[in-house]
């Protein structure tokens, strides 16, 4: 459900009662119950749900699995308990995921709501900047990336929760080169037969052969070179600023951004309420919305449940490709 005190529950509520999606999947929500109530209410959605206090899962329908730890007094703001709280609940998910695929209670996919990076850090869980490493440490996956997919623009990210200083100490070939390699198997994924994939560079103009920095030509290009030798249809490093348009226009598949916002502020702009947060190279499904808390709109039913229900969908469609696998 996400953080209690954000539009996590307003967007769970919204998305699933979705009748579309409920004919073809069925939900398990991990959160406190008398929030998710309050949530309905305040989108104006009937509720639909039954609680079900502790482990268990219902043979149909969805269900909201309540610890009886309530948390209806959580403020809008980060908190202690919303940190605790929203990290029990994912937690959860992921144990019910890893299950073995015949257990009542295993999961097919995850889709998280949003949290506070702050309150998981109130709460003690500040080595985890976020879902996407969490997911990827509990999974033990040794390879991953943060992906976000929209019906204009897909994008993968090298480097995620950084601080921007730190970008080029994060930056090798080696990673470049493995977010390539997952950012084109996600595509393969997707229905994309033979993405192009487009690596933006990492400065100015891609470094303009050098004067504004030699990251691109030294860590960046190599990459794309080993790519290309492996039959991936990489190319790059390009000028950021321009290969964003290029790639709205249909030239490319996916994008390859260097470092967080420079691949998130295209995507939101263009894609926000409709693009998708996607982990990839997860032995699960993990999908979420490409949004935060938004707790300065929290409880007042103005939450936009598009980018949680285009999460559920997307995760539909990698739970069936997955089980067709095997």
């Amino acid at each position: 459900m996400g953080d209690p005190g954000g539009i996590g529950p307003e967007v769970a509520a919204g998305a699933i009662v979705h009748a579309a999606a409920r004919r073809e999947a069925r939900f398990v929500v991990f959160g406190d119950g008398a929030a998710l109530n309050r949530a309905a209410a305040a989108m104006r959605v009937a509720d639909g749900w039954e609680a079900c206090v502790g482990r268990g899962v219902a043979p149909g329908g969805v269900v909201v699995v309540d610890e009886q730890a309530p948390v209806a007094a959580t403020p809008p703001e980060p908190s202690e308990v919303g940190g605790r709280a929203s990290m029990r609940w994912v937690e959860r998910a992921i144990t019910a995921a890893l299950r073995p695929a015949g257990d009542a209670d295993h999961a097919d996919a995850v889709v998280t709501g949003p949290i506070s990076k702050q309150a998981w850090a109130m709460a003690g869980f500040g080595r985890f900047p976020g879902h996407t490493e969490l997911f990827a440490q509990r999974c033990g996956s040794k390879r991953w990336a943060m992906m976000f997919v929209s019906p204009r623009l897909r994008v993968i990210l090298a480097t995620t929760h950084v601080p921007l200083l730190a970008v080029g100490s994060h930056l090798t070939t080696a990673r470049v080169l493995e977010t390539i390699e997952l950012g084109a198997q996600a595509c393969v994924r997707l229905g994309v037969a033979s993405p192009r994939v487009a690596v933006c560079g990492l400065n100015p103009h891609a470094g303009e052969g050098g004067l504004l920095g030699d990251e691109d030509d030294r860590l960046i290009a190599p990459a794309i070179a080993a790519a290309a030798a492996q039959g991936i249809r990489a190319s790059g490093p390009h000028p950021a600023d321009t290969i964003f348009a290029a790639a709205v226009r249909g030239r490319h598949d996916l994008v390859v951004a260097m470092y967080h916002d420079q691949g998130l502020i295209p995507v939101k702009l263009l894609a926000r309420d409709e693009a998708v947060n996607l982990t990839v190279g997860l032995p699960i499904v993990r999908t979420s919305p490409d949004h935060g808390t938004a707790y300065d709109i929290a409880g007042q039913g103005m939450a936009d449940a598009g980018s949680m229900l285009a999460a559920i969908e997307l995760a539909l469609t990698l739970a069936r490709v997955r089980a067709n696998d095997y």
